[in-house]
């Protein structure tokens, strides 16, 4: 045991580094010294599932680049033990000197290792298996008789393979991995490579010896200890895919299994490059915090990422399984063989893996119209990006906390949006040309921005011929780019770097203004910001592909916008404009003079004259425009008059998606009376539709998720159709003793109308108890957070945070679920209170997960009294307890907006409503 002595703390105060044991820490930074570097490690590990610990031993070979006498590398919360130096003159021990605070061990010589010579460590380690979902977990599930069993993986991304291992830590750092795990013979172990061995051990344990891996980060590394069973069966380009399910749910494995073989083949011949391992397994994990990790060769899953049953899962499962996939599968290219220097880029893994996971299942699963929902990604993105305490995509971060922040909506899904619409001003080929070149130049190396944009201009340069699949070269060799980049502005050479870094490098969107005067378009762009100061939108220029088409003909027409303001000429006088084609830029357009109006005018009388993103995008902007004083409110509830003849699913849903959130501030004030107005408007408006559902599973994919969509909003609005149609087949399905089957997509709505009785309830929380299939067991508590018996709620979030029914990992989605049902808000915000601590050692500092539950539990506040209460609470908290997170400062300007928003059009929603209430028009207007 370590004693820390005061002296050291009072060291600790100043941050000069001093160690445990009272002498200096020879490094001062909280980056690794890039004196020394990783070659391969050999590690060699027990874990022990019974006293749920683990050892180990790890030989690293170095590459000593510089003269030193420490090595610095990571290690946390671990015991280490015979450390020791491996040199061309011998054996001998090494000094460690251990700096918690970053993590740091020091190993010190008293020789100086020499540049260029190659040195060993050896280091002997044990620790306890965490109780996170990080670093080396422990995992549990119960099987249907009851039985729990016992698991231990791994998550090392972003900074935790530090807790299972000695390492270094930083993505930079790449080296090969040789590993064996000892395990009892009832267990299997698998990891990143195939196992090449067993040997029996005395005492009946064996142990499995892996592959060496090619090179690659620590965060990468992967090995799972379990009793799972697997699935397996081989890609065309000779790779086998296995899936790893606990025993009992195997069955439900062969879709995810089809969909790996499909997603892996697709990105092999897509890039261009051969995967480069044997295999890839996937793993779902019983306890898995994130959605995925795509740890090389060996990804991982929540189970309800991965499992699939075609008899209980709905459309939505499909698509989402899919999407998931294809992200992991995504990365092992874009992360694992390209990856980023540092995490300030980390959007260049995610930005890019949630792009393909959209480009790849366009592809290989057409049905899925998986294009219906890429534009709500960036509508989310966009949702943290108008807040001033957002962030540059690409953005510096030194600490743990600051590293987990990144991996937030602007990283994965601004990320994403930035590069269709670079995919758009390139043309799809040439966006492929490029990114080729890009993963074939890098390939096990480390990049930053620059690289990916060098690589996207002159693709046609003769160096990029020699690596491109033929159907590159023709393209070239038309000259097809040539014609592409002239779409946007001829005579000058295109720099996608200077285009680029203005949507990397500082932090927003540009909302860009329109006017039309006759044949004159008058352009100017500015930085979309909720905030009463616009001081802090100054100084913002984007490089924007602006795309438009008009009345007078479909053809998209486009101008790259450089400047604060321009002007473009059209060749004959329109009755409308539409900016942003699809919504393939990010950015916003607010249509100045006559512009919305004749907009308005469109979409009641002809609205299938723009394509359904056109339309979403048009909400959603209008609607925004609203917050920031640009657009009356009344004239972007008469934009949404036209909703009452829409059917498509992008733009029905963000109808629901600007209109919603106002009722739900109102349920957060006493004001039922205009609240319940509100919520009359929106199922008026969009009745027609709800009448028109089936209760089946028939339609496209789309047609189904909107289905679910409504007849869920309509029940839990109180519509009467939809309320009795559901308590009907919810007693039905409960005198079947739940063995009636009921269609998939429906049996949200079902759920919520059974679960506002206690029998209801019960009956539902004993059949979530012994279910089998994660889809069915999501659906149903959901179900039961949006209950309106408050013990039930109480009682759930005790249960989620104790582990045993209800898994923690489920916790954040059950106080969020509570925290946005009028019964139940105040409980989640004081159970968020309560827990604190508790939440954000489980959960880890800085992680999306907390920032989830921040933002959940206090997004839909609009009082000063709340917004006191939050700053009271968070301003209680310590830098170790999160008070610098980044989402305490967006919960602040969130609640800021939602005041200025309630006291400014409070009284224009009032008389608006009056006069539409019961009036609305279901032919053309």
């Amino acid at each position: 045991v370590t004693i820390l002595t005061p002296f050291y703390y009072f060291q600790e105060a100043f941050r000069s580094p001093i160690a445990t044991n009272g002498q200096p820490f020879p490094w001062t930074s909280m980056r690794l010294p890039k004196a020394v570097f990783p070659v391969h490690y050999d590690l060699s590990l027990h874990p022990n599932l019974t006293s749920l610990d683990f050892s180990g031993v790890v030989r690293i070979q170095l590459d000593v680049r510089e003269d030193t006498r420490a090595i610095v590398l990571h290690a946390k919360q671990m015991h280490i033990s015979n450390v020791f130096l491996l040199s061309p003159e011998g054996v001998k021990p090494l000094e460690v000197l251990e700096y918690p605070r970053f993590h740091q061990l020091a190993l010190v010589s008293d020789t100086t290792l020499t540049k260029g010579r190659k040195y060993e460590v050896h280091l002997e380690f044990a620790a306890n298996l965490s109780d996170s979902f990080h670093g080396f977990y422990k995992s549990s599930y119960r099987t249907s008789s009851g039985e729990v069993r016992v698991l231990a993986s791994t998550q090392f991304e972003a900074t935790f393979a530090r807790g299972a291992f000695p390492c270094f830590d930083e993505p930079a750092f790449k080296a090969n991995f040789t590993i064996q795990i000892v395990r009892e013979p009832r267990h299997i172990a698998i990891s990143n490579m195939p196992k090449v061995k067993t040997v029996e051990l005395p005492g009946g344990l064996l142990e499995d010896h892996f592959d060496t891996t090619v090179k690659m980060s620590t965060y990468l590394v992967a090995y799972i200890v379990s009793d799972f069973l697997s699935v397996s069966r081989t890609t065309q380009h000779g790779v086998k895919i296995s899936i790893y399910a606990v025993p009992e749910k195997i069955d439900q494995t062969a879709y995810a299994l089809d969909a790996a073989v499909k997603l892996l083949d697709f990105y092999d011949d897509y890039f261009d490059i051969p995967y480069p391992l044997p295999k890839q397994d996937l793993a779902a994990i019983p306890d898995f915090q994130s959605g995925a990790m795509e740890n090389w060769g060996l990804t991982t899953y929540r189970e309800t990422a991965l499992l699939y049953d075609p008899e209980k899962s709905s459309a939505s499962d499909k698509l989402g399984i899919t999407k998931v996939i294809a992200h992991e599968l995504a990365h092992q290219w874009f992360g694992n063989l390209v990856t980023m220097e540092w995490w300030n880029d980390l959007w260049l893994n995610e930005g890019f893996a949630k792009f393909m996971e959209y480009i790849s299942v366009d592809l290989t699963y057409p049905e899925l119209q998986v294009d219906d929902f890429f534009l709500g990604k960036c509508f989310e993105a966009m949702e943290v990006d108008s807040l001033s305490s957002s962030h540059p995509v690409s953005t510096p971060v030194e600490n743990p906390t600051q590293i987990q922040e990144m991996f937030d909506d602007v990283s994965y899904d601004k990320g994403a949006c930035i590069l269709n619409m670079l995919q758009d001003f390139l043309t799809p080929e040439a966006f492929e040309i490029g990114i080729i070149r890009y993963l074939k130049k890098y390939s096990y190396q480390n990049t930053v921005n620059s690289h990916l944009w060098e690589s996207l201009t002159d693709i046609c340069n003769s160096d990029v011929l020699g690596v491109g699949p033929t159907r590159h070269k023709e393209f070239c060799s038309k000259s097809n780019l040539q014609s592409g980049a002239s779409k946007w502005y001829s005579g000058e050479e295109l720099d996608v770097r200077a285009i680029m870094d203005t949507w990397t490098l500082q932090e927003g969107f540009p909302l860009v203004t329109v006017e039309v005067r006759g044949r004159e378009v008058r352009l100017s762009q500015e930085r979309y910001l909720k905030t009463d100061d616009p001081s802090l939108t100054e100084g913002f220029l984007w490089q924007i592909p602006l795309t438009y088409k008009t009345s007078a003909s479909n053809t998209i027409h486009r101008f790259l916008l450089k400047n604060k303001t321009d002007v473009l000429y059209l060749p004959e006088e329109v009755a409308w404009v539409k900016f942003n084609v699809d919504m393939s830029g990010y950015y916003m357009v607010h249509y100045a003079g006559e512009g919305w109006n004749s907009i308005i005018k469109l979409l009641q009388h002809n609205h299938t004259a723009l394509s359904s993103n056109d339309r979403a995008s048009l909400i959603q902007n209008v609607f925004q425009l609203v917050s920031i004083g640009k657009v009356k409110l009344d004239q972007a509830l008469e934009l949404s008059l036209y909703l009452s003849k829409e059917t498509e699913i992008m733009a029905v849903t963000q109808g629901f998606g600007e209109l919603v959130p106002l009722y739900k501030l109102m349920e957060k004030r006493d004001m039922p009376v205009l609240e319940n107005q509100m919520k009359g408007y929106i199922v008026e408006l969009f009745r027609e539709l709800i009448d028109r559902q089936e209760w089946t599973d028939s339609g496209s994919v789309s047609q189904r998720m909107l289905r679910s969509y409504l007849l869920l909003f309509a029940c839990v609005r109180n519509y009467a159709p939809c309320v009795e149609k559901a308590m009907q087949l919810f007693n039905k399905w409960k005198e079947s003793d739940g063995k009636m089957s009921l269609p998939v997509d429906v049996t949200m709505a079902i759920f919520v109308v059974g679960a506002r009785t206690p029998e209801g309830w019960d009956f539902l929380f004993e059949k979530y108890r012994s279910s089998m299939q994660m889809s069915v067991k999501s659906r149903m508590k959901t179900a039961m957070a949006v209950s309106p018996l408050q013990d039930k709620l109480a009682w759930m979030l005790e249960q989620s945070l104790d582990g045993a029914v209800m898994k923690t990992q489920d916790l954040p989605d059950v106080l969020v679920s509570i925290s946005r049902n009028p019964r139940g808000y105040k409980m989640a915000w004081d159970f968020l209170r309560r827990h604190w601590h508790t939440l954000i050692k489980r959960f880890d500092l800085g992680s999306h997960t907390v920032s989830f539950m921040v933002a959940g539990v206090t997004n839909q506040y609009s009082t000063r009294e709340m917004l006191n209460e939050v700053q009271s609470f968070f301003n209680s908290l310590t830098e170790e307890s999160g008070s610098e997170m980044r989402c305490i400062q967006q919960t602040y300007e969130t609640i800021e907006d939602n005041i200025r928003w309630m006291d400014t059009h409070l009284p224009l929603l009032q008389n608006w409503l009056n006069k539409h209430s019961g009036k609305l028009v279901h032919e053309d207007l």
